[in-house]
């Protein structure tokens, strides 16, 4: 499996920023530059990995909707102790969706997996044990977001789980400024400069949209969920369980 290169993308002064995508040249960094960007990361993929021990069932799907390079859909193929089930992952880069074989490929397991390339908005959810958007729902129109969380809930078995990562804004707007300054230490700690943190934030301006995080739990209620809870915060980036 080829290693991941340094994440230089933002590195040198770019007369214009273009609107951020997930494209070859992201790809090739992509592992560098989340680990770098997204605290907590590794600690989320672990557990995604154990919530499934937990979730999922026999003869049932699970989705990793949004799965980049396949670190979630890996980290459940590792964990599962089901029998007769299957990992639906998609992503609509088509970048993304060839690397994600290949590191599918890389790894042996019981469970088999196909990853899909399109929109996961279009996507049926059917007999679900487990689904995850692990850092995806920010990058969907906002206007879709509780139709997509609604598909989710119809689409898994009682007492299925949907497991949500997201970057958050805090509703206190004093609050909110301490977490995203500690979000920027975090990101100088990891040796990004001041230029490469003011490009790749330009960049995300227009196409990653935030919620807070009763805005989350408000519109999972609506989609169905009975449950749901954080288990995971660092700054301003938290994940939650949601049990049907």
């Amino acid at each position: 499996m080829k290693p991941s290169e340094p994440d230089l993308i933002f590195s040198n002064k770019q007369n214009q920023v273009k609107d951020f995508t997930f494209d070859a040249q992201v790809v090739e960094v992509f592992p560098d530059m989340i680990s770098r960007s997204v605290p907590g990361y590794n600690t989320i993929i672990d557990t995604i990995g154990r919530l499934s021990q937990r979730f999922v069932v026999d003869n049932s799907n699970i989705y990793d909707l949004g799965c980049s390079l396949g670190a979630a859909t890996l980290a459940m193929r590792k964990s599962i102790k089901a029998d007769n089930c299957k990992i639906i992952g998609v992503d609509n880069s088509s970048a993304m969706v060839e690397r994600c074989k290949m590191h599918v490929n890389a790894f042996k397991g019981k469970t088999p997996v196909e990853i899909i390339e399109g929109n996961i908005l279009d996507i049926a959810i059917e007999n679900a044990s487990m689904v995850v958007l692990n850092f995806t729902l920010q990058f969907i129109e906002p206007k879709t977001r509780l139709a997509l969380i609604t598909k989710i809930a119809e689409g898994l078995k009682p007492g299925g789980l949907l497991l949500l990562s997201e970057k958050i804004s805090a509703e206190d707007g004093v609050c909110n400024e301490h977490l995203v300054d500690l979000h920027l230490d975090f990101k100088r700690a990891n040796g990004y400069s001041e230029l490469e943190i003011a490009q790749k934030r330009t960049a995300l301006e227009k196409v990653m949209r935030i919620d807070s995080l009763p805005e989350h739990i408000a519109r999972l209620e609506n989609a169905g969920f009975s449950h749901s809870t954080p288990w995971f915060q660092c700054f301003n980036f938290f994940s939650l369980i949601a049990i049907k």
